[in-house]
């Protein structure tokens, strides 16, 4: 038993040139990440004392004619290309939901599934949001609508314009993540 308390503790390490370990202690550079297969939001923010400050945000928008297999290529491209500019430390992704389709839901199982891939091979932590906690954290309600969650995400990041949805989507998640760690959370946030 001692022998097993002293051996080093295995950890992963960035498949990324430069990609920084994520710390133990609070994240100060957070990226969310809404994942879809013709529109994957993503933002980053910087945790400052006064407030949090927008880094960067965005939509990675595929075409209706591409096949899936270049949209999932576009995705994974485009958050590493996102990770190497602004060194998030952590990463939080939207929660699995219910489809009552089957293909939808393989879908977009494969659109988070490529967002997963350029998050992991960074080694950054990966923290998974249910949506409705995400939206009872930015606009209060678990049943709010899109454009009222891009109007709080506008008003706490005091930004000239409002955000696109999907991009809205992803900083309310990185918002919501952010809260998350300055407080004791009954149950905290899953890891993945």
């Amino acid at each position: 038993m001692q022998n097993r308390l002293r051996r080093p503790r295995r950890t992963a390490v960035p498949l990324i040139a430069g990609a920084a370990m994520a710390s133990r202690g609070p994240h100060r550079v957070i990226l969310g990440v809404d994942p879809s297969l013709r529109g994957t939001g993503w933002g980053v923010i910087a945790i400052e004392p006064a407030a949090p400050r927008l880094l960067g945000c965005g939509v990675v928008n595929c075409p209706a004619g591409w096949e899936r297999s270049r949209c999932l290529a576009r995705i994974a491209g485009t958050l590493r290309e996102v990770i190497q500019q602004l060194h998030p430390t952590v990463c939080a992704v939207e929660g699995l939901f219910f489809a009552q389709n089957l293909q939808t839901a393989l879908i977009m199982g494969e659109a988070r599934g490529a967002a997963l891939v350029a998050v992991a091979e960074a080694g950054l932590e990966v923290f998974e949001l249910a949506p409705r906690k995400v939206k009872q954290a930015i606009v209060g309600y678990g049943a709010a609508q899109k454009l009222a969650v891009a109007k709080m995400v506008q008003r706490m990041l005091t930004l000239p314009e409002l955000p696109a949805p999907d991009a809205a989507d992803a900083l309310a998640l990185a918002l919501t993540h952010a809260q998350e760690q300055r407080r004791y959370a009954l149950s905290p946030p899953k890891r993945i």
